[in-house]
């Protein structure tokens, strides 16, 4: 079993990457992914290309997977290519207001798929979208927060052990 971490598109997201692998304590590998824009301003971020990258990553292997931000919508990509191979998806940080139509309705037909194997969780007033811009969507918590920071990494452990 794999653990995905997919971080959203600005550097500042390495330290949640980080934060997230270093905490979560659960069993298999945990794969923390880094966006090479991040390092190499001339590199693309197509996310296609990026969803393609990790499916050969991750080969015939069952993987759990956690998103923040635009790393939601890579994931809902991952994850259509593999969904025979996914155990359980967290996306945190829906970024609804930054999104773009088709992409939006590309994660919200990811989380119809998973059923129960779908946690979300939104912070209530976050700045690229607050909970009420994504109840909607099944299995998403609230939390208190008017930032885009998601560190949760208990929520995140429970909900994958369950």
């Amino acid at each position: 079993m794999q653990t995905l971490i997919l971080p959203g598109y600005s550097k500042e997201n390495k330290v949640w990457v980080d934060e997230v692998a270093n905490n979560i304590d659960v069993t298999g590998i945990i794969r923390p992914f880094y966006w090479m824009h991040w390092t190499d301003e001339n590199s693309k971020f197509i996310p296609q290309e990026k969803a393609n990258l990790i499916v050969k990553h991750v080969k015939d292997e069952t993987v759990n997977i956690i998103a923040k931000s635009m790393g939601v919508f890579i994931a809902s990509l991952v994850i259509n290519k593999i969904i025979d191979r996914v155990n359980k998806v967290i996306f945190c940080g829906i970024p609804a207001n930054d999104m773009q139509p088709d992409e939006l309705d590309a994660v919200k037909d990811c989380v119809g798929l998973l059923g129960d194997r779908f946690l979300g969780i939104q912070n209530s007033n976050d700045p690229h979208g607050g909970f009420e811009d994504v109840k909607y969507f099944r299995n998403m918590i609230s939390k208190d927060g008017d930032n885009h920071n998601y560190p949760y990494y208990e929520d995140f452990r429970e909900f994958l052990v369950s």
